[in-house]
């Protein structure tokens, strides 16, 4: 295998089949500051034994409702124990975009607009689009500037902002079966190899906000363990 990319929560390998292998780690992001974990953050705190393998299994578990449901992903198999996903390539949008989808507010958008916005309060979906730049603070951009600088069209902004809201609808839709309520997402996406749009990466804990029907968050290790046991 070729490592192509070494990141704060997997590494990716390119596979001879031209697919390519994600390999998740332990290491869980956060706030150094308060010391919870947070998805919304890019700062690693520490790690959570077992966290790598049990992102694996609600990945596999969550892509399988989406493929089902027919919106299109990159998702090929996994192996649980080693902690490994097969995917198939992906062209991502400039260096990279997360596309958020809100139900609740929380975390940064309080942060950003607690002006206006109280902790907790309805969002119906609320779409954002941030770059993917550490150095940056990972900055939202409007359709506009995406389509000034070249990484996403109009057109695709808009399929994007629909695929994003469609899809996590299956995921808040698993969720709630385990009387689980989905408070925001993180999901990226890329092009497959004829230019169509599908989600990448992976659907785990660490990229949502998940709180029990008492209004507890539930870290990502014990949110594998209910929506998959």
């Amino acid at each position: 295998m070729n490592l192509i990319y070494k990141g704060k929560t997997k590494d990716v390998y390119e596979l001879a089949d031209g697919n390519y292998l994600l390999r998740f780690k332990d290491d869980a992001c956060g706030s150094p500051e308060t010391g919870e974990f947070d998805p919304g953050e890019n700062r690693i705190i520490g790690k959570i034994d077992g966290k790598g393998k049990a992102g694996l299994r609600l990945s596999d578990y969550l892509f399988s409702r989406i493929n089902a449901a027919g919106y299109p992903t990159h998702f090929v198999s996994c192996d649980t124990e080693k902690a490994e996903m097969t995917v198939k390539p992906a062209a991502i949008f400039g260096k990279g975009v997360e596309v958020i989808c809100r139900y609740k507010a929380a975390g940064s958008f309080v942060r950003r607009y607690g002006g206006y916005a109280a902790e907790g309060q309805a969002l119906d979906a609320l779409v954002e689009i941030t770059l993917k730049d550490d150095e940056r603070g990972d900055p939202l951009i409007t359709r506009e500037a995406l389509a000034a600088l070249g990484i996403l069209t109009g057109e695709e902004h808009d399929t994007l902002a629909l695929l994003v809201k469609k899809i996590s609808g299956v995921i808040k839709d698993a969720l709630a079966e385990k009387e689980l309520e989905l408070i925001d997402i993180k999901l990226e996406f890329g092009r497959d190899r004829s230019g169509g749009i599908m989600l990448i990466d992976e659907v785990s804990g660490d990229i949502m906000r998940v709180r029990d029907k008492n209004g507890v968050s539930v870290p990502p290790t014990l949110l594998e363990k209910i929506v998959t046991g």
